[in-house]
């Protein structure tokens, strides 16, 4: 029976803020014909989250078509920053050697479960070089709108679906740096491994209830022995 590793993608493999706040600039501008005053939170949450927030804060009355407009928007400026996205972007410590180690172990499928919409969860991983090892078709996208929980549950389906097995809750790993993702693990009944490269402490992602939590991905063998432990009944 295959394991499925999803992975976070923004403060877990990579650090691309610089270009995401520009795109987010420039695709408000294109939306609303209005500069970006002020970027909604973007930790843990999905990109609709985000983009419906966003709107708010910065006075804008939401009609249907604005999550549409806006996530075709953003794809726009996230792939005209492709080079923007290497030159300014970086992998975390131990995000490429992590991934590459995973692979090699049995019976393991990886691919992302991340608040991004599908094309810019892409177009980072593949501009910094970190999807040779990532199944992006079975993954679950902010793009969907769905909650993270959900999106988990989607991955299994696709995942499934592709690889003809099951993939049964226990055999599900999430590695993340936010509270909301473990919190969104734990109803989709997954596991999780927290790396604390993004803004919560080790402190608090034991305290959301992570199964185990490490201080960064730089440590490889931890990485791959919690999957290990986590998927192996």
């Amino acid at each position: 029976m295959p394991r499925l590793v999803l992975w976070n993608v923004d403060h877990t493999l990579v650090d691309v803020g610089r270009v995401t706040r520009e795109a987010y600039a420039e695709a408000f501008q294109q939306v609303t014909g209005r500069p970006l005053v002020r970027l909604a939170p973007t930790v843990g949450r999905t990109e609709s989250e985000i983009i419906f927030e966003t709107l708010a804060f910065n006075d804008v009355v939401t009609t249907e078509d604005h999550l549409g407009r806006f996530m075709a928007a953003l794809g726009e400026a996230f792939t005209a920053r492709r080079k923007s996205i290497r030159k300014d972007g970086r992998v975390l410590p131990g995000a490429r050697e992590a991934l590459a180690a995973v692979a090699r172990q049995r019976d393991v499928v990886q691919s992302v479960l991340t608040g991004s919409i599908e094309p810019n969860a892409i177009a980072k991983l593949t501009a910094l070089g970190l999807d040779k090892h990532l199944d992006f078709k079975v993954g679950g996208y902010g793009s969907e709108t769905y909650p993270k929980a959900a999106l988990v549950e989607l991955a299994r389906t696709r995942t499934a679906e592709k690889y003809g097995a099951p993939i049964a809750e226990s055999a599900t790993v999430l590695i993340a740096d936010s509270a909301n993702d473990v919190r969104a693990a734990q109803i989709a009944r997954a596991r999780t491994i927290a790396v604390a490269t993004g803004n919560a402490t080790q402190s608090e992602l034991r305290g959301a209830g992570a199964d185990v939590v490490l201080p960064t991905l730089a440590e490889t063998d931890q990485v791959v022995r919690a999957v290990e432990s986590l998927t192996t009944s």
